[in-house]
This record gives C-alpha cells, structure tokens and sequence, in this order.
C-alpha cells in the first residue's frame, strides 16, 4: 500500500474516483427519494407497503434520476479502469490530474443537465468533454503497451 500512496498520480485519481463514487450514491439516493416523493415505485412489494398496487408505477422524472444513474454506470466504471492504468505507466501529475478534474466535473455537470433537463446540448457538451481524457488515457494506455502485445 505505501508504494501506492507514494505514485502521486494513482493518489491523485483515487482522489477524484472516490468522489465520482460519492456522486454515484448520492444519484442513486436522489432516485429513491424521488421515487417516495412522487410515489411510483418499480416493484409491487414497494408500491404495496407505501400504499397500495396503484403506486406501482413509472413517473417521468423518476426515469430521469435513474437513466442519470444508469449513465454514471456506463461512463464512470470505464474511467475506473483507464484512470488505474494510466496512474501506472507514469504520466506526469499535472497531466494527469487535468485529465481525471476534466472528466470528474464534466460528470458532475452531465448529472445536473439531466437532473434539471437543462437545455441541449449541455448534456452532450458534457458527455463529449468527459469522453476526451477517457479517450487520451485509453490511447496513451495503448501506446505503452503495444509492445508487448
């Protein structure tokens, strides 16, 4: 463990994916308060202890806080990856903290333009920036690598 607090970078992205993880929960929280608040519930055993089968149901906003979660799932276990890789093939830190702040507040900003359907394109905006050090990493990651494949 100490020689992996002592890699700067991989400290660096376990900084920024702990709060990536942290955004993730606080959606899901989100989802599952809206779905109390607005009482539609996915399964009938919920619906049934929260007031009957007729709350068994979709909302359209609820749909919005899980497809935002569902998209967290699609975009941030993939950085995951990259980002424990990338730490360990030694890119400088400044380079390596601009790619891992890039993508966490292009995340957090794709999660508030789907929360509050903010008006196009701020989500693709921040979908597409958050994919750009995804893409650096995967290619750098590559490029390291090609050698021994």
């Amino acid at each position: 463990m100490a020689f992996l607090t002592r890699n700067e970078v991989f400290s660096c992205f376990v900084f920024y994916a702990v709060l990536l993880v942290i955004k993730m929960y606080i959606l899901a929280i989100i989802t599952g308060q809206v779905r109390l608040r607005k009482k539609a519930f996915a399964n009938p055993e919920d619906a049934l202890r929260h007031g009957g089968l007729q709350f068994h149901r979709e909302d359209p906003y609820v749909e919005r806080c899980r497809r935002a979660h569902i998209n967290d799932l699609e975009n941030i276990l993939p950085f995951l990856f990259l980002g424990a890789i990338y730490s360990m093939i030694g890119p400088s830190l400044p380079v390596a903290r601009l790619h891992f702040l890039v993508f966490f507040l292009a995340r957090v900003l794709h999660s508030v333009a789907y929360l509050f359907a903010l008006r196009a394109p701020t989500r693709s905006l921040a979908y597409i920036v958050a994919q750009i050090p995804c893409v650096s990493m995967a290619l750098q990651i590559l490029v390291t690598v090609a050698a021994y494949a």
